[in-house]
């Protein structure tokens, strides 16, 4: 039995399976995993959110051996709610070794299309071995002062963007106790890092509306999730970490060649 908080209709996912077979197909490709990346995955999804749906995809031994550089994205064109697109395994590692707090993040979403399990098993192990928590802290950080700036500053406001801004917000706050990689679901940060019975009570409130509600939806700003966003955003600017290159990416390296090899 599927979670209310990630509700993906049978047919729904039936569609986006026959889409990455097709996908395979077309371009000679095979997909290693994928999943939901945005509000279905996050567990905040309005009636009305798109799927959109990310994989990661491997080429034939030969793809690997060009001497010009080749695509190394899948997009197809948005169709009614899909919107699906995915990362060729070399690119998507060599954004894991940025760390690329996004694709860490489709490594943990609940919802999953399709899976090999030994690959990705492989790559949440290279994520953990290769996560710099400092690079998260600095992009959800900013993520969240950004969406703020942007979204939550007007007489009304559209009631989705705390969630966009509150996520990035607990994750740094849980990058910051030291617990590792911060999960995807969102309720799991808000369990985990809000303490305040009446703030606590406020963002359940603001869960319930977001998950009825049109992804269009206004509403009056509310006063104690600003103060909150206020006082954390200003207390983690200020103690932003410094940003290290000292680690050992070379998991990544035998990841992309096992892979391609079929090991």
């Amino acid at each position: 039995m599927q979670s209310p908080a990630h509700p993906i209709a049978p047919a729904v996912r039936a569609d986006i399976t026959a889409r990455l077979s097709a996908i395979e197909v077309e371009h000679g490709v095979r997909v290693l995993f994928a999943c939901e990346s945005g509000s279905r995955g996050w567990g905040f999804a309005s009636p009305d959110s798109d799927y959109d749906v990310r994989f990661i995809y491997v080429h034939a031994l030969p793809w690997y051996l060009q001497v010009h550089a080749q695509r190394d994205v899948i997009e197809l064109p948005i169709s009614g709610e899909l919107d699906i697109n995915g990362w060729e395994l070399r690119k998507a590692l060599g954004l894991l070794k940025k760390g690329n707090a996004t694709l860490i993040e489709w490594l943990d979403s609940p919802v999953v299309y399709r899976a090999d399990t030994a690959f990705v098993t492989a790559i949440r192990d290279a994520a953990e071995q290769t996560h710099r928590a400092e690079r998260s802290f600095h992009h959800y950080v900013h993520m969240a002062r950004r969406n703020y700036r942007e979204y939550l500053r007007g007489d009304t406001v559209r009631l989705k963007k705390y969630l966009y801004v509150l996520r990035p917000l607990l994750a740094t706050l849980w990058i910051e106790q030291g617990r590792g990689i911060a999960p995807m679901p969102f309720q799991d940060l808000v369990d985990a890092m809000v303490t305040d019975p009446a703030l606590r009570d406020t963002i359940d409130a603001l869960l319930v509306i977001k998950r009825a509600a049109m992804e269009s939806e206004y509403g009056q700003p509310l006063p104690i999730i600003n103060a909150f966003i206020d006082t954390e955003l200003t207390r983690l600017e200020s103690v932003l970490p410094a940003l290290s290159e000292r680690v050992d990416f070379s998991v990544l390296d035998h990841l992309l060649m096992n892979t391609v090899l079929g090991r």
